[in-house]
């Protein structure tokens, strides 16, 4: 099989994000000074530390939002293909929310649903 088509188009690509790096390094305003490096936290100086420690029940609760918004993304493709898969697909994805519902229930046990 011949790659050359493949290897043109490649050395075309790197070569275009070469030039348009370059170029916006060539031709973009700067400005250097103390204040543009400071971490802003909304326009207001910080007092104190401004590194400070999280409870760790946001990122428990955090995680748990994503893993049932991944459960939405997934039964949504799966409810459209519903009749074409038959009852293979319901043991399949009764095993899913099992598996989330297990989950679920951990979670639940363990305090991680509570708002304190």
């Amino acid at each position: 099989m011949n790659f050359t088509f493949l290897v043109v188009v490649l050395l075309t690509a790197l070569a275009f994000v070469g030039v348009v790096i370059a170029l916006s390094r060539a031709i973009s305003p700067r400005s250097y000074n103390a204040q543009k490096f400071e971490a802003y936290e909304c326009g207001i100086p910080t007092r104190g530390k401004s590194w400070m420690q999280f409870r760790v029940g946001y990122y428990l609760f955090a995680i748990l939002f994503l893993m049932f918004d991944v459960e939405t993304a997934f039964l949504f493709p799966w409810a459209v293909v519903m009749q074409d898969l038959g009852p293979q697909g319901l043991v399949s994805i009764l095993f899913f929310f099992i598996i989330l519902v297990l989950g679920l229930a951990y979670a639940w046990r363990k305090g991680a649903l509570e708002w304190k």
